[in-house]
């Protein structure tokens, strides 16, 4: 088994990115609600040397340089049947689009797990590649974010720009 890491800055801050074998594993900002401890990253390597973890730095770069809209890598997240059937429709909320915690409670069959949903949603190991930030409260209001509501507005923002135009975010 093959656990590595990589950390790199961006404007929202430094960025851990972790894989196993040939998977994405996790993306956690520093103050990441729910961060595991560092420990089960595996070392810290340059992504220069590791073509996964090269891909993953180049696709958030260019995501949050506004040049991408949607990412191409393989991801395995630990989780729970119910959690990865949030994910999954997590996954499928376009660049741009947001939804709620009671429309994804009503897609896994029950507009009463909401809460649930919340918890499932939270507890997301790949933050912007499993794009939780598009999840907000009933009323559009923003809600809960593991890297912190300023970093979701700031999402949020990013892909509301035409394409390449974060220069209006700063």
């Amino acid at each position: 088994m093959n656990i590595r890491h990589v950390v790199i800055e961006t404007y929202l801050g430094p960025i851990t990115i972790a894989a196993k074998d040939e998977t994405i594993t996790g993306l956690y900002f520093r103050h990441h609600v729910r961060r595991p401890l560092r420990e089960t990253f595996g070392p810290e390597i340059s992504d220069a040397t590791d073509s996964l973890l090269n891909e993953a730095v180049r696709q958030l770069c260019d995501y949050l340089a506004g040049r991408r809209r949607q990412f191409d890598l393989p991801l395995k997240a630990d989780g729970d049947s119910f959690q990865h059937a949030v994910w999954d429709i997590v996954k499928s909320i376009q660049c741009g689009d947001t939804t709620t915690y009671g429309r994804i409670a009503e897609q896994v069959g029950d507009r009463a797990l909401a809460q649930q949903v919340g918890q499932a949603v939270g507890a997301n190991p790949l933050c912007i590649l499993v794009p939780c930030h598009r999840v907000v409260g009933s009323n559009g209001a923003l809600t809960g974010y593991a890297g912190g509501l300023k970093r979701k507005q700031t999402l949020l923002e990013l892909e509301e720009l035409p394409a390449g135009d974060v220069g209006r975010l700063f």
